[in-house]
């Protein structure tokens, strides 16, 4: 009966709407008249804009404009019409499939619309068999089903092989040390990744209440209280919230002091140091991974405490909703943990009474946790917090230094703007190979460490190359993209764990003696890889470096005046083919500073390139680029040294065959494209190429090192040369594909990563004795090495020596 009621009605509906549904005619006139309101209004627009510039050519353009909108929207329809042709249910599997391969490869296109070909050749080609079988099939569906079978099987032999090899050859890049005309001296003694004298040990401390770990749970060593980390989270609710509160037994009102510590046997006081993680899967714990730097900090003398924040970690049901920008709370909650060791240490009762020298701590972070410490160490100097006010801080906690291991940067953005620290030790390093954070963002930080004080101070970069993301955690290991497809990563290039976390050891260990325990021979190892290299895994190393004794010329970042170095001295450039002052791209973001980019390109016959460039280029044709600066400011004496930063730009070296703009991605080889598109002459042999078998394609050289001259002159006119090889060449970018697809797009992705020079004054004088150098007037650098490069030179100055700087 109820059923019969409700046919009814809605038959009446039906009736009703049918009454009032538009006739083909009124469709038609909608039709009509729409097509008639835009394309004149569009006529119109065109037609005033040729009138208001006086161009009558605009009009033209938009009868074009409205021919090329006409001529998609049939191509359009068109692409429905085939769309809607495809069958119901391949149409039912294809929007099924599209977002869980969507999901599965993180948005990779190519794997997409590889699996999807893939699958539905196998899935055609089994029911074909199984179903119909191959007898019954005429004999042009009989050549599809062989074909489609056989590229079905074919591909997917080749998907497996594909997901099973480590990687792929990458062109060999040569290391620009082996082209040093000098030996660097080796720092004495034993690596600082040698284990110490001191026995270690190890607790736990913690809420007590931990539903997952016993070590923080009925087990712990030392029971801690709860704080309230509300103003510093946002978005714990929802669904993930729920989750979140669910799984952990507690919420963001209530967040849980718990850490991992590693400690020396004996009286103290030893310094301090927190290690935090970053983001993770929050299920899959993070803290344990840092117990190889536990190990041997401790038997150094020094705590070591792994610091838990899991819990503000990412999770499965952040799709639903999770915690965001939460950095702050990262950085906060170690400035708790401080609170904590500082109580215990003033404490005449408790186990670690005296014995921790809160005079002397260090803070280290890994990923977003190498953001935070930059956070914390900016939130330790506030009585306030910088996002509400009505929050009070004033912690003060004589943080010296902080170690940051491949961090992001600007996750969290206290006032909308980036984190600036001062008068503290920094120390960021990052690999080449690294999946998740693509980009050396921590050199964004770098350039945002100042110091003002009288102390000394300095800051260092580092870069790897092979080293990836998750090694330098012995839990998160070789997968960086958290796929659990490991196959997809290219893990050809990448370092093996033992040795990233060697690399790890050599160098957190020295700067932790340096900036907590004055031990300044560890410095060199921060200027230069070589001066323990035979402490080191054999790689690429590439330093940054500066202290608080170092003055700069020009840093490039005063204005926009390519003939001055912004504190009232002159700049000249000869024969360039590149000159320009512009901001440093890294992959995925800027770094926050600006340099000067210089390119040469000297047009030399094949049979001559063997030649030295002095030899084939006039003088007056070499291209050089020179400082005049007010030298006397810096009181240049006996223990003064040269400095600057420089790397390779991979853009064109002779841009004006392209045009103005030229991006920094563009190659010499794009060039050379231009050139016989162009009908330029071209004195390569074209024959020899050709002869040329693919083996010995594959097998090319590698492209040499950059090297250039510098030239300085006196006051008087004296001169001394040197080439930058004398310190080292400069290497070439080191180019990355950390995807197996990535082989698709081209050879490798990279970015522009500096390298220190020092060069001692007082040595300058071996090559002229007449030459002054304490009393400059010109810095020049002349690109007379090799035929063609661009250069990026950043940070040009001077500093003292190391080995003569009081700590």
């Amino acid at each position: 009966m109820i059923k019969n009621k409700f046919k009814q009605a809605k038959a009446w509906i039906r009736a009703k709407l049918l009454l009032v549904k538009p006739g083909q005619t009124s469709i038609k006139g909608a039709a009509v008249g729409l097509l008639i309101g835009s394309i004149g209004l569009m006529l119109l627009y065109y037609l005033l804009v040729a009138f208001n510039i006086r161009d009558p050519w605009a009009f033209l353009l938009g009868i074009l404009m409205i021919g090329a909108t006409i001529l998609a929207a049939f191509i359009s329809v068109w692409l429905l019409k085939l769309i809607y042709q495809i069958p119901k249910w391949y149409k039912i599997a294809l929007l099924i499939a599209f977002p869980l391969f969507f999901m599965i490869y993180f948005g990779e296109i190519k794997l997409i619309g590889w699996s999807i070909l893939l699958f539905s050749l196998l899935g055609a080609a089994w029911f074909t068999f199984s179903k119909t079988g191959f007898k019954p099939l005429k004999t042009p569906k009989k050549v599809v089903f062989i074909l489609g079978g056989l590229l079905g099987i074919a591909g997917l032999a080749l998907s497996i092989y594909y997901y099973s090899v480590k990687g792929l050859e990458m062109d060999k890049i040569e290391n620009a040390v082996r082209y040093s005309k000098v030996e660097i001296p080796h720092i004495p003694g034993e690596s600082p990744a040698k284990a110490g004298s001191y026995k270690v040990l190890t607790l736990t401390y913690g809420s007590g209440k931990d539903k997952h770990r016993p070590e923080f749970g009925e087990e712990v060593t030392f029971k801690t209280d709860s704080v309230n980390g509300v103003a510093f989270l946002d978005n714990w609710k929802g669904f993930g919230g729920w989750w979140r509160e669910k799984y952990w037994g507690f919420d963001s009102k209530s967040l849980p002091i718990n850490g991992r510590v590693w400690y020396p046997e004996g009286d103290g006081p030893f310094p301090l140091v927190l290690v935090v993680h970053g983001n993770h899967s929050m299920q899959d714990f993070s803290d344990p991974g840092y117990d190889y730097l536990g190990e041997l900090l401790a038997s150094r003398g020094m705590i070591l405490v792994s610091v838990d924040e899991n819990f503000i970690n990412g999770s499965w049901s952040d799709m639903f909703g999770g915690l965001q920008k939460e950095n702050d709370a990262r950085g906060w909650l170690l400035l708790e943990h401080l609170k904590v060791w500082e109580q215990w240490n003033a404490s005449e009762d408790h186990p670690f009474a005296g014995k921790v020298d809160m005079d002397r701590i260090s803070l280290m972070g890994h990923s977003r946790g190498g953001e935070a410490v930059a956070h914390a160490a900016m939130l330790n100097d506030l009585d306030f917090y910088p996002d509400d006010a009505t929050i009070p801080l004033g912690y003060h906690f004589n943080i010296r230094s902080i170690v940051s291991i491949a961090p992001v940067d600007g996750q969290y953005q206290p006032g909308n703007t980036r984190t600036k620290i001062k008068d503290i030790d920094y120390f960021v390093f990052h690999g080449s190979q690294d999946a998740d954070v693509t980009s050396f963002m921590g050199s964004m930080q770098f350039e945002r460490v100042t110091f003002e004080d009288s102390a000394y101070h300095f800051k260092t970069g580092l870069y790897i190359q092979g080293a990836n993301h998750g090694q330098f955690n012995t839990s998160w290991g070789d997968n960086d993209i958290g796929n659990p497809f490991k196959g997809l990563l290219n893990l050809e290039q990448q370092l093996d764990a033992e040795s990233q976390q060697e690399i790890a050891k050599v160098y957190i260990s020295a700067f932790l003696e340096v900036s907590l325990n004055a031990k300044k021979e560890y410095l060199l190892l921060f200027l230069d890889a070589r001066a323990g290299k035979d402490w080191l895994p054999v790689t690429i190393y590439l330093s940054q470096f500066e202290d608080s004794n170092t003055r700069y010329l020009t840093d490039f970042n005063a204005d926009f005046d390519v003939a001055t170095d912004g504190l009232g001295g002159k700049i000249s450039g000869e024969n360039l083919k590149v000159w320009r002052e512009g901001e440093v791209d890294l992959k995925d973001s800027k770094k926050g500073t600006r340099a000067v980019f210089l390119g040469w390109n000297y047009e030399i016959a094949d049979s001559l390139k063997e030649e030295s460039v002095k030899e084939v280029v006039a003088d007056s044709l070499i291209a050089s680029y020179s400082i005049f600066s007010d030298f006397g400011k810096f009181q240049l004496d006996s223990i003064s040294v040269f400095v600057f930063e420089m790397a390779e730009s991979k853009e064109s070296s002779n841009p004006k065959t392209e045009g103005k703009w030229v991006s920094d991605n563009e190659t010499e080889e794009n060039v050379e494209e231009s050139k016989e598109e162009s009908g330029e002459e071209d004195n390569s042999n074209n024959s020899e190429v050709e002869e040329k078998d693919e083996e010995v394609e594959e097998e090319k050289e590698p492209e040499k090192p950059l090297d250039l001259r510098i030239l300085m002159r006196d006051t008087t006119g004296n001169q001394v040369s040197f080439l930058l090889s004398e310190f080292s060449a400069l290497q070439r970018q080191i180019k990355v594909n950390t995807l197996k697809s990535e082989f698709l797009e081209g050879e490798g992705k990279s970015e522009i990563v500096f390298q220190k020079y020092v060069f001692d004054l007082d040595k300058l004088r071996d090559k002229n004795p007449n030459f002054d150098p304490y009393k400059i007037s010109e810095i020049q650098f002349v690109f007379d090495q090799i035929d063609h490069g661009v250069i990026v030179l950043d940070k040009v100055g001077f500093s003292k020596k190391i080995e003569l700087v009081e700590l």
